[in-house]
């Protein structure tokens, strides 16, 4: 008693009203202390039966310890303040308890327990409170605030803000119109029709016998004459072997059809309409095939009346050739999609050859910057073929003529280039093409890319790049690891530039080849992308009125844009000539056949609604 009660009087703050001294905060902390094992030692006697009025002499330290702990740590939440001031309250009774020897090994045994409970205590605390040393001041208390508060508090700022902001009307970005010369025609009532009639599906048929097919020409013409192929398959319930390719035109180029396009893709879109093998079944490998030449833009009534005996007789027939033996009209509306189908569906080239593709194409496109695919065909071959000589040496033009002469199945061979230039028969020089293209109101900053072989001439180009130095082929494009594997064989590079000159912004052809007829019937197919067609014959008498200084500059282009106003790959309806060889081909407008003019079915079928209800109400 007499230890408690000394303890209690020296650290008892108990005053008889206010006072106004003022203490440091260390001698605060020490009396705090002395207070403490005073308090501690009270209770201890109090539990051996001293029950006196001490229990009101221990209220005002611990007052005084709350506010001095509420400052101390203001961060710390109050559940952690009370537990731990409770645990240290009976740590040191513990210790206390400890010294008077009494029960040793039970008091170790919970001075064990106490640490262990502690440990676990701060531990699951830690992990389910998520304490935030963040906190706010409400009514004077500091509160605590945890993360999963803060997150739900931050969501909750951005959605006030986002429906006060969707209150204000947002600012109107100013979008600058595409100009002119890089707009494409008006094409909105016209879309794809390619689909396969229900009707039309390839069912178990036994089939008449295999086709083989050779394809003739250049990559272009053997793509279109492949279509034809399947449309002929289908004609004659044929079961088509996958096609061979030629290895002996002008570039000799080894490459087979699994070089260039992907077989598999071909085959598996084309299922259900013809069935494609890529070898002839062993029971018929041994036999010696028929070889035919079809005639040249023939109808289904040729192949099945003349054609499809031949094959049930000899169950394997070989064309060989397929450039232009199917008619480009009068031919059942299903035939002319699966035409389209084979083209431009099935046919799609090998991975490496797409992949490279799309990489030339980037970089062509870096920046958003758009770019001309000029169909530029001054190649030996073709001014050979064609007799052309304009703007080249009198050596020069000697080389073609005996080239010309040389090829046996070139038919024409005395050629006058000058009469031939002036009919509109000859490929635009580099110069003409670079003239064309600035009176067209092209800047001499435009990116061209180059869709052609190597350009004949010793100084042809220099023309063309004094007006356009941003002049780009596949050779200069590509790298020389990424353009190995495809330097020896003329397609593949054909094929890279097909996909290049397909994705242009402007395509502008110079002659009318088989390129120039596939690219521009896929860039109308594919929703009629902007396609200029020179009017050579009537360009050709501008270009000489100007270099004669008959006409300015500007009453030059000025003609020139009038001239081709419409000759920019707008809808229209491709017709039927006096004869097939004369008319516009198939592949170069597909249009009545696989593109459909909305505003016209809409009325067709109007019409025919009208027309049947009118027999309903005459047969009542």
């Amino acid at each position: 008693m007499s230890s408690g009660g000394a303890n209690s009087s020296n650290g008892s703050p108990r005053l008889a009203g206010p006072t106004t001294t003022r203490r440091r905060v260390a001698d605060m902390m020490d009396a705090e202390r002395s207070s403490n094992f005073s308090d501690v030692s009270d209770e201890e006697d109090n539990s051996n039966g001293n029950n006196g009025d001490h229990h009101h002499h221990y209220h005002h330290p611990v007052i005084r310890y709350w506010l001095l702990r509420s400052r101390m740590f203001f961060f710390a939440p109050e559940t952690w303040l009370l537990k731990i001031g409770d645990a240290y309250s009976w740590f040191v009774t513990a210790v206390q308890s400890m010294r008077s020897g009494r029960h040793m090994g039970r008091r170790i045994f919970g001075g064990l327990l106490l640490l262990v409970f502690f440990s676990v205590f701060v531990k699951f605390s830690l992990m389910s409170g998520h304490v935030d040393l963040n906190g706010r001041r409400e009514h004077g208390l500091f509160i605590v605030q945890t993360i999963k508060e803060d997150w739900a508090f931050a969501q909750k700022i951005v959605a006030e803000r986002e429906a006060s902001d969707a209150v204000k009307p947002l600012p109107v970005l100013e979008k600058f119109p595409i100009p002119e010369i890089w707009m494409k025609p008006n094409c909105d009532n016209y879309q794809k029709c390619i689909s396969r009639p229900r009707n039309r599906i390839r069912t178990g048929t036994k089939t008449n016998g295999y086709l083989l097919v050779h394809a003739n020409g250049g990559l272009n013409q053997m793509r279109t004459g492949i279509c034809d192929m399947v449309a002929v398959a289908k004609i004659m319930n044929a079961t088509l072997v996958l096609p061979s390719l030629d290895h002996e035109s002008f570039w000799t180029d080894p490459s087979d059809f699994k070089d260039i396009f992907d077989w598999k893709h071909f085959i598996e879109v084309l299922n259900d309409d013809i069935e494609i093998v890529t070898s002839l079944p062993p029971q018929y490998a041994a036999i010696k095939p028929l070889h035919k030449a079809p005639v040249s833009w023939s109808k289904a009534s040729y192949y099945r009346g003349e054609m499809v005996p031949l094959l049930k007789r000899h169950k394997v027939i070989k064309f060989t050739h397929t450039d232009s033996r199917l008619a480009n009209n009068g031919l059942a509306s299903s035939i002319q999609r699966l035409r389209c189908r084979a083209n431009y569906e099935a046919l799609r080239y090998t991975k490496e050859i797409e992949e490279l593709g799309k990489i030339l194409l980037n970089r062509l496109k870096k920046n958003n910057e758009r770019y001309i695919a000029l169909h530029l065909r001054y190649e030996k071959d073709m001014l050979a073929f064609t007799g052309c000589s304009h703007n080249l040496t009198a050596e020069e033009a000697e080389e073609l003529r005996i080239m010309r002469y040389s090829v046996k199945h070139w038919k024409e061979k005395e050629i006058d280039s000058k009469e031939k230039r002036l009919q509109g028969g000859c490929p635009m020089s580099p110069r003409e093409a670079a003239l064309f293209l600035k009176a067209m109101g092209y800047p001499s900053t435009t990116t061209i890319y180059i869709v052609a072989g190597e350009i004949y001439g010793r100084n042809s180009m220099a023309a063309f790049r004094s007006e356009y130095p941003n002049v780009f082929t596949h050779t200069t494009l590509a790298t020389e690891e990424e353009l190995e594997p495809f330097k020896r064989y003329q397609n593949r590079l054909a094929a890279l530039d097909y996909i290049l000159a397909l994705e242009s912004d402007v395509f502008v052809y110079t002659y009318d080849g088989n390129m120039a007829k596939a690219v521009q019937g896929h860039r109308r197919f594919e929703g009629f992308r902007k396609t200029i067609n020179p009017d050579r014959q009537n360009f050709v008498k501008l270009i000489d009125l100007f270099d004669e200084g008959a006409i300015p500059w500007e009453m030059f282009s000025e003609e020139v844009k009038n001239l081709h106003a419409n000759r920019v790959g707008a809808p229209y309806l491709r017709e039927s000539g006096e004869s097939p060889r004369l008319e516009e081909n198939f592949f170069a407008n597909p249009f009545p056949g696989c593109v459909c003019n909305l505003s016209q079915e809409r009325t067709s079928s109007l019409k025919s609604y009208q027309m049947s209800r009118r027999r309903v109400v005459l047969s009542r």
